[in-house]
């Protein structure tokens, strides 16, 4: 009887450093590369989940991914709708023995994982989007410390080496033997471009996609920036104050894996410096984020987060749409909204301002202001949205218990001269 497997990505859409794409390819007779593009539906009002920005990074690393795939003989079917039905009507379609994908623990796809294990074929899952791999934690996971601190320095102390990268697949098992329509819609928008954007992702460098993430990755080392990366990393604007890695992390076009890796590999040719360590402790936060969901799960998407506290959170909904049109009547608020709506990016240190201003001076629902980031920005990553919205909205571990951020102050440190509220506002 032959292995016929249906290997659907997820949020790691990469064929390099891919340990569950390497598994499928190894031990299967025939293997469909299968992507389920969810309904895109409103998630509060007019609010689409995915927006224009989104869909086209995405549309973008697709297209990658699917060159790819087709230059090792293979391809990738695009489905819409609900993933169980499609995998159900798939896998009757071509006698599917296996399915194998990505594990993600957020509440929503832990449902679809549910579902699609209903179907009664058998199904392996991966965890496989952390830097440092669950079974080299010095804890186990249900007794994690909650704060960061604690979390990181049990991490240190254990000098955990990251494992270099799995191998491309040399190469891949035939399509099943099938009349299936493998055609999709590569085009994408091209009237989006915005002068001043800080990841222009509609350059040809920028786009979403392995390819991109890869030579990014080797481009950023070779320019030696990451002896630099912690005395830039808080500038509100431009390509290179940051590491720009997390727009191609999020759709898994790069493993964090495989960039901590490369960065050791250029801290033992050209030395270590507190910046270079800064680019592996802010994996570190992302992992962290990833790992705080084994232990609390669907606590975190309550209203009241991980509080005790039974507390009103309200929600002016005139003063969450000014807040999303950057109409506020707060200059660098406003200039860091319309940022995000027209180029759907915005520097961290902007997200941390935007974010206390809609819930300390706004009096809004900090869940409201998560949906609007889900929804715009082209690196949103599920356990990072929800563990920074939790983080300002004083509901997830820190004990310091929120952060209120004072614009006038924040306006004088990082944009004493005006340059990026003229930048957004003029």
């Amino acid at each position: 009887m032959k292995n016929i497997t249906i290997y659907c990505f997820r949020n790691d859409l990469r064929l390099f450093d891919n340990t569950a794409f390497l598994k499928a390819s190894l031990e299967s007779d025939v293997l469909l590369p299968l992507f389920c593009h969810p309904d895109n539906q409103s998630i509060y009002k007019n609010i689409q989940r995915v927006g224009i920005h989104r869909q086209t990074f995405l549309r973008q690393a697709l297209n990658q991914l699917k060159e790819n795939l087709k230059s090792h003989n293979s391809d990738l079917l695009e489905v819409h709708g609900n993933i169980c039905e499609q995998i159900k009507k798939i896998s009757e379609v071509i006698g599917a023995t296996k399915i194998i994908f990505e594990k993600i623990i957020s509440p929503e796809e832990q449902d679809e994982e549910i579902s699609i294990r209903s179907l009664g074929i058998p199904v392996e899952t991966f965890w496989q989007s952390s830097m440092i791999e669950v079974n080299e934690l010095p804890f186990d996971l249900k007794n994690m410390p909650d704060i960061f601190t604690e979390f990181r320095k049990l991490i240190e102390s254990k000098k955990i080496i990251v494992k270099a990268p799995t191998p491309l697949p040399e190469k891949l098992p035939p399509l099943p033997d099938k009349n299936i329509e493998f055609s999709s819609n590569t085009n994408f928008p091209t009237s989006l471009k915005y002068k001043h954007a800080s990841f222009p992702y509609l350059e040809n460098q920028f786009h979403g996609g392995e390819k991109n993430a890869l030579a990014h990755l080797e481009n950023y080392l070779l320019q030696k920036l990451p002896h630099t990366y912690k005395e830039t990393r808080n500038q509100l604007f431009g390509v290179n104050f940051s590491t720009k890695f997390s727009p191609w992390l999020s759709l898994g076009s790069i493993s964090a894996r495989y960039i901590a890796f490369r960065i050791k590999e250029f801290e033992d040719q050209h030395g270590a410096n507190e910046s270079s360590y800064w680019i592996w402790f802010e994996l570190l936060w992302r992992d962290y984020f990833r790992f705080i969901h084994f232990k609390f799960g669907k606590k975190l998407y309550s209203k009241n987060g991980l509080s005790n506290n039974n507390n009103l959170i309200n929600h002016n909904d005139e003063n969450f749409n000014k807040w999303i049109q950057g109409e506020t009547g707060n200059d660098l608020i406003d200039a860091g909204m319309k940022e995000l709506r027209f180029t759907g990016y915005l520097s961290n240190r902007m997200r941390q301002i935007v974010a206390s201003y809609l819930i300390y001076d706004l009096s809004c629902d900090w869940r409201k202001g998560a949906l609007w980031f889900e929804s715009q920005l082209i690196d949103y990553d599920v356990y990072s949205n929800q563990g920074n919205w939790l983080y300002i909205a004083g509901l997830g571990t820190d004990p310091r218990g929120g952060r209120k951020f004072n614009t006038k102050k924040q306006n004088l440190e990082y944009d004493p001269n005006n340059t990026y509220k003229k930048m957004w506002l003029n």
